[in-house]
Order: structure tokens, then sequence, then C-alpha cells
């Protein structure tokens, strides 16, 4: 299996965004702010249009706003833009094969 570059920058924006959403309440608007900044960027440089206009309309907000509960509403957007542009992956599930009870050996004591 090949590595997919694409799939390690979407994993990438994934963790930060997730890491935001759990630092909620212990960032600085201007911290906060650096770090959506910089996931614009990396969705700009790959061309993940809805991250970048998603984490524009979040650092604009907090210019505006400051903190407050809208934050989590576009980290959440910003979500699920990352997921959508991620590979479906095919769940394959794995069955133990038993024969059939006819075809299984019985013991006898």
């Amino acid at each position: 299996m090949r590595h997919d570059p694409m799939l390690a920058i979407l994993a990438d924006l994934m963790r930060r965004v997730d890491g935001l959403a759990g630092q909620r309440g212990h960032l600085s608007v201007a911290r906060l702010h650096d770090e959506v900044d910089q996931i614009r960027h990396i969705a700009r440089a790959f061309h993940l249009d809805d991250v970048e206009g998603l984490a524009g309309t979040l650092e604009s907000a907090l210019s505006l706003h400051g903190l407050g509960p809208v934050v989590l509403s576009y980290l959440d957007l910003m979500r699920d833009a990352i997921a959508s542009d991620m590979p479906v992956a095919d769940i394959v599930p794995i069955i133990a094969h038993r024969p059939p009870a006819a075809a299984r050996p019985t013991l006898r004591a």
C-alpha cells in the first residue's frame, strides 16, 4: 500500500482542529487566531477550499467577537469539511470460518 501524502495532510488538519477544540477555554484569542491561520494556510496550499473558507471566516469572527460559542461551531464545520475530503475506506468484516456442525468432529468420552 502506497503512502498517500494528501491523507497525511488531512489527518494533520484534523489533528489540529481537534486539538483546538480540546483546548477551548485554555487558549488566548491571539493564540487561537494564529492556530486557525496556520490551518488556513495549509488548506490554501493544498486547495482545500471549504476548509480554507471556514478558517478565514473563523479568523474574522475571532477578530470581531473574540472567544465564544461560535468557535466550536466553526471547528465542527471545519472537521466535517476535512472529513468530506478524506477517502472512504471499505470495511471488510473478518469472520472466522467455521465448518458446519455436521463436519465438525465430536469428542466422546
